[in-house]
């Protein structure tokens, strides 16, 4: 057994009372390099690059027919590979595509256009997803939500500490439209950039997207229609390939939106939307065009917007093409070389050990009624945990590639990525799917099907380390595993029950009193700044991962003692076993970013940056205070009456 602790990334010049960051994480810090095509550093970005570089070996090994999934991976990632001939195309793949939005004469052929670019994935104006349907979580609806913007977010159109970026993006888009042949690319960009802000302003902002109740709006096509005027439905379709009966039945998720973003297809003139069109059609396929087109791709979105110093290696974007188009396929090589069993039962017997903290926790919190807790525990006792990888994998045969035609593979990618979509829609949920790849570094939690989700690649250190003591690894992995647990039950996963259908299931009392302890947690986080970063994180953008991170280092604690864990029991490199856990805890969140990608985080992340996910929350919990000492005296001291419990 091994302590499973990097003190060699420690800075013993300060205590754990007062920065338990940085000095689990300080050294690091000051000595750490961002990897210069890349925007953050730390255990998340090891694992990923980990994960990368396996990969790209199964990818280059791949080799086969174009009709199996060998073949396809192959034949995919070698028309990405060939510079040579992309170089040689230059813009020439884009002429069509301009020929067509050229012919566009009517807002019915501009609708018509809309189609075309939903079914290739050019960013449409109104995106169409399938997904459960919260009213009835045991078949797939058809789901409308707003789009058409190239900035991150509807906050960059209009405030004022975006005014930078703004002047940026513009420039940007005149550079793009230049290396696309066009003579007027100054007037093509204020065109294209008067229309997003048009339509910015009806993008709902990211706090109220955090509202599942009001996205929630079960509405006929008729309906959607009406609702609509100016927006040439049956164009739209018939330019996806969509049958009106498939989405005879919607859920659009921003009605606001829709109504005030169809008239503008007839107010705007078309020449504008013309231009607009173009530039979706650059934005979309850059990436896959000659270099000066990706090199302009990347100053703007990675060099400006994250701070990136260089442009990926092209292997790198070969494997994020070949993930994005047939990700399951590579997954399961993954998963057969580099996932061992033993793990997966190890995360079970964790799991098993959180479920029953959060049951104990739940079943003597004083704020909630009888009536609440009687449903809490019965959305708890129906979690579904997936581990490693799905039972079944996803079926590829449908998708049609060529051996050396980038833009056309992408382009067929993107469509079959649509007709799979609409397969779904109205047809029972699929239990076995997962929404995230077994060789991603990260964890979720649905709570339209009220799962767990932790793939295989993040089940290694500093998250998972078979070889740690108990301390370490529910201090980090544990606390993963309550985090998504927490969603559950946080302002989000709270709406839906347990068989994960949209419904109030709180007493009023209880909805009070939590809403209450949510709001003190708000405060606390409301207005932090982190080190080096222009901003301040937002509490209500916040909120649901910051309960999340309270409660799932609370219940990890909670379950490493129903584990049989001692607080005081023998030391291991001078720290007890409860200190332990608060540096695995500290350890997981070892990271830094630029200051680019930090400040435009603040702005759309619904994540607090790692120096507060791991300081601000162990300020909540007795047991750090227990385990470290604290004092009112520490810099992490919080008085009693503020600290907050939720779970």
């Amino acid at each position: 057994m091994t302590a499973a602790i990097e003190f060699a990334h420690a800075d013993r010049s300060l205590r754990p009372q007062d920065d338990l960051f940085r000095f689990m994480n300080g050294a690091w810090l000051r000595t750490a390099r961002i990897e210069p095509d890349q925007s953050s550093a730390g255990g998340f970005m090891d694992l990923h690059n980990a994960a990368e570089r396996d990969v790209r070996e199964l990818i280059e090994e791949c080799e086969g027919e174009l009709d199996t999934d060998e073949g396809r991976i192959a034949a995919l990632y070698r028309s990405f590979m060939d510079a040579d001939r992309i170089e040689e195309l230059g813009a020439a793949p884009l002429a069509p595509i301009f020929a067509a939005i050229d012919a566009v004469d009517s807002p019915s052929a501009l609708a018509r256009h809309l189609g075309w670019s939903l079914r290739h994935g050019l960013s449409p104006l109104v995106h169409l997803a399938e997904e459960a349907d919260p009213g009835d979580p045991t078949r797939y609806a058809a789901f409308l939500d707003q789009g058409g913007l190239g900035l991150p977010d509807e906050a960059y159109y209009r405030l004022d500490e975006h005014a930078e970026i703004r002047g940026k993006y513009r420039a940007h888009l005149a550079r793009v439209f230049a290396l696309a042949g066009f003579e007027d690319a100054e007037a093509q960009a204020e065109a294209v950039f008067d229309v997003e802000t048009r339509i910015a302003a009806h993008h709902w902002d990211r706090v109220r997207l955090r509202d599942l109740r009001a996205m929630y709006n079960p509405m006929t096509l008729a309906d959607v229609v009406a609702s609509s005027p100016g927006f040439d439905w049956d164009a739209y379709l018939a330019g996806a390939g969509i049958d009106r009966e498939t989405v005879g039945q919607l859920i659009v998720s921003q009605p606001s939106f829709v109504e005030g973003a169809a008239p503008l297809l007839t107010e705007l003139p078309l020449e504008a939307w013309r231009s607009w069109a173009r530039w979706k059609a650059i934005s979309g396929l850059s990436g896959y065009l000659s270099s000066p087109f990706v090199d302009a791709r990347f100053d703007f979105y990675e060099r400006t917007l994250s701070g990136n110093e260089e442009q990926r290696p092209r292997w790198k974007r070969g494997v994020a093409l070949v993930e994005g188009a047939l990700g399951e396929a590579v997954g399961r090589a993954y998963v057969a070389r580099h996932f061992q069993p033993e793990k997966k039962e190890a995360m079970d017997r964790l799991v098993a050990r959180l479920l029953e903290a959060y049951r104990n926790s739940i079943e003597k919190l004083s704020w909630m009624t009888e009536e609440t807790r009687a449903e809490a525990l019965r959305k708890l006792a129906q979690f579904t945990p997936k581990i490693g990888y799905p039972a079944r994998w996803r079926d590829y045969s449908a998708l049609r590639l060529t051996a050396d035609d980038l833009m056309a593979n992408v382009l067929a990618a993107n469509s079959f990525e649509l007709d799979w979509t609409l397969g779904r829609i109205g047809k029972p949920v699929d239990k076995d799917e997962w929404q995230m790849y077994p060789q991603t570094v990260n964890a979720y939690y649905h709570p339209l099907r009220n799962e767990i989700v932790f793939p295989a690649a993040i089940l290694q250190p500093p998250f998972f380390n078979a070889e740690a003591d108990d301390a370490v690894n529910y201090g980090a992995i544990g606390a993963v595993i309550g985090h998504e647990i927490g969603h559950g039950f946080d302002d989000k996963g709270s709406t839906c029950d347990g068989d994960g259908r949209l419904r109030d299931w709180w007493q009023p009392a209880d909805r009070e009193a939590f809403e209450a302890l949510a709001k003190r947690l708000i405060a606390q986080f409301d207005g932090l700044s982190p080190e080096g970063v222009d901003g301040t994180v937002n509490g209500e953008l916040t909120v649901g991962e910051n309960i999340g991170d309270l409660g799932g280092l609370g219940i990890a604690y909670d379950a490493w003692l129903l584990a049989g864990g001692d607080p005081d029991g023998e030391e291991i490199d001078g720290y007890t076993p409860a200190q332990r856990l608060f540096l695995g805890w500290a350890q997981a969140w070892r990271g830094k970013r630029r200051p680019e990608s930090a400040k435009m985080l603040l702005a759309v992340d619904p994540h607090s940056p790692s120096e507060f996910r791991c300081n601000q929350i162990v300020r909540n919990l007795d047991a750090f205070y227990d385990a470290f000492g604290v004092t009112r005296d520490d810099a992490l001291w919080l008085s009693p009456e503020d600290r907050v419990t939720i779970w």
